[in-house]
């Protein structure tokens, strides 16, 4: 179908957009596929794989992903619209996620959220400039961010920006839409939203440099110090689990 033909039927002209997969991708699903003993679990990395490549999940992705696993695209639908993480509209360069619930919004979430929508000009999970290029920015609030201990936070491209302040993330989003990317404070250097995905994905083209950011806080391991101090200690893993046969499709 063409995109005229699209237009005429109402269908969006972002999800009529023919995308090639390139052969680097096609060999990037073949590998995330293969680490799984069933390939429908590879589903949520394909997905994101596909984020990798589009910036969103399009109507062309939902089918690149149920060809690869023998899915119908209902299925991977289903998955796709279920989850937060994948977005049905195309993201900007960085993805802003502030967290407002109940102990960031009490700290001050929803006043940084109203800062910064003000600021851009933008609601939840809408786009200040154009998808994709430099600058631009997709802003959302976050139901948690797992964070309490260093709230109000927020995320860039899931990366923390730990203790925030309305006037520290309208610094933090400037210096965003002017090309820089502030350092996080934990986590691997700040990078893009379609970068961040493949490594979401499960491809990390330089592992390295990922993991030489501060990842922890003395606040975050205070469980584990006093576990520690006390001797408790979680059961071991058994080293081999029997994977359920799968339902029988019908």
């Amino acid at each position: 179908m063409t995109t005229a033909a699209h237009r005429r039927i109402g269908v969006p002209e972002f999800l009529a957009t023919d995308v090639v997969f390139d052969r680097l991708t096609h060999d990037r699903a073949a590998e995330l596929i293969s680490r799984y003993p069933y390939s429908r679990s590879a589903l949520l990395p394909l997905l994101h794989l596909v984020q990798s490549v589009e910036g969103f999940v399009s109507q062309p992705g939902i089918e690149f992903c149920a060809a690869k696993l023998s899915l119908t695209s209902a299925e991977v639908s289903a998955v796709a619209t279920f989850y937060t993480m994948y977005k049905r509209t195309p993201c900007g360069e960085h993805l802003v996620s502030v967290c407002t619930n109940a102990l960031c919004a009490v700290l001050g979430g929803d006043a940084i959220f109203s800062t910064l929508s003000a600021h851009l000009g933008v609601g939840h999970e809408e786009t200040a400039g154009e998808p994709g290029a430099v600058g631009s920015i997709t802003l959302e609030t976050a139901e948690c961010l797992a964070a309490c201990d260093h709230g109000p936070v927020l995320q860039v491209n899931y990366e923390y920006y730990d203790n925030q302040t309305p006037d520290g993330a309208l610094d933090l989003i400037t210096a965003l839409q002017a090309g820089q990317k502030p350092a996080p404070t934990r986590g691997a250097p700040l990078s893009d939203f379609r970068t961040i995905e493949l490594e979401i994905a499960g491809i990390m083209p330089d592992l390295v440099a990922e993991v030489a950011g501060p990842s922890v806080s003395p606040m975050t391991l205070r469980g584990s110090v006093l576990a520690e101090h006390t001797g408790q200690t979680a059961p071991a893993m058994p080293d081999h689990v029997e994977f359920p046969p799968l339902p029988e499709k019908k």
